[in-house]
């Protein structure tokens, strides 16, 4: 049996996002759909699994349903499959940051950067005057990365910050693009530089996994695997499963 995978996020404000946990799972109960999703007050989170006709429908909920009234209303949507589960059990957390910076002021519904589509995004990172940052962890980062990309070298996205402080310079640094898994820790980290008074700003819009659908590997500037927080572990162009990336203890 093959699943359909769901990577989705939104920053909207959900003020009433703690009284939404307990409908939401029992939903995605309801469907036999497994994963994790997050809410917080600054949107949503996650990625699940389950049959097509169980994602579908769980997409459709979330856009159309009475849960969210309608605020859902630009979910960013990455579809993947599975030849098993990837998932054990189906959790939805409340958190206070759908992806934790740790920096109250940065807010993605007010700015964040430019979006480079996947088929612009060769042309940008080739040009000389750009400097191209990978915002993931560093394990995620030594399993594949773009070329030519600076490695933060953080453990957890929550030190991003610190490393643009120390490495980075507003009069120096006049154009930078970053990319991330999904795209949704680059709202937050090009946010979070605008702030800081560095001018241009680029983001690779779906992140890495809409790169790896949309450009052909013949012309993918993308190295290794794209490392995936669930059992498949990494995905490689066109979105197939790396099983090269599994450990044999994951087999």
């Amino acid at each position: 049996m093959t699943y359909k995978v769901a990577a989705l996020y939104q920053f909207v404000s959900l003020p009433d996002f703690r009284d939404i946990r307990d409908p939401l799972h029992a939903v995605c109960a309801d469907l036999g759909i497994r994963g994790t999703l997050l809410l917080a007050e600054e949107g949503i989170n996650g990625t699940v699994a389950g049959t097509e006709e169980g994602v579908d429908a769980l997409v459709v909920e979330l856009q159309q349903g009475p849960l969210f009234h309608g605020r859902l209303d630009n979910l960013e949507l990455k579809f993947s499959t599975a030849s098993d589960m990837p998932f054990g059990k189906m959790k939805v957390r409340l958190k206070k940051e759908i992806v934790t910076l740790g920096d109250p002021q940065t807010d993605p519904t007010r700015q964040v950067g430019t979006y480079v589509s996947p088929a612009e995004w060769n042309k940008l990172i080739e040009s000389p005057d750009v400097i191209l940052l990978d915002t993931r962890n560093n394990f995620e980062v030594e399993m594949g990365t773009f070329a030519g990309a600076v490695d933060p070298r953080i453990r957890k996205f929550s030190e991003f910050k610190d490393f643009v402080k120390k490495e980075l310079d507003p009069s120096k640094h006049k154009k930078v693009a970053m990319f991330c898994t999904g795209g949704i820790r680059c709202e937050k980290a090009s946010s979070y530089m605008l702030g800081q008074g560095f001018e241009e700003v680029y983001h690779l819009k779906g992140g890495i996994l809409q790169y790896l659908e949309d450009v052909p590997e013949a012309e993918s500037r993308w190295n290794g695997g794209c490392f995936v927080f669930d059992e498949r572990v990494s995905l490689g162009h066109g979105l197939v499963e790396r099983p090269e990336d599994r450990s044999p203890a994951d087999e």
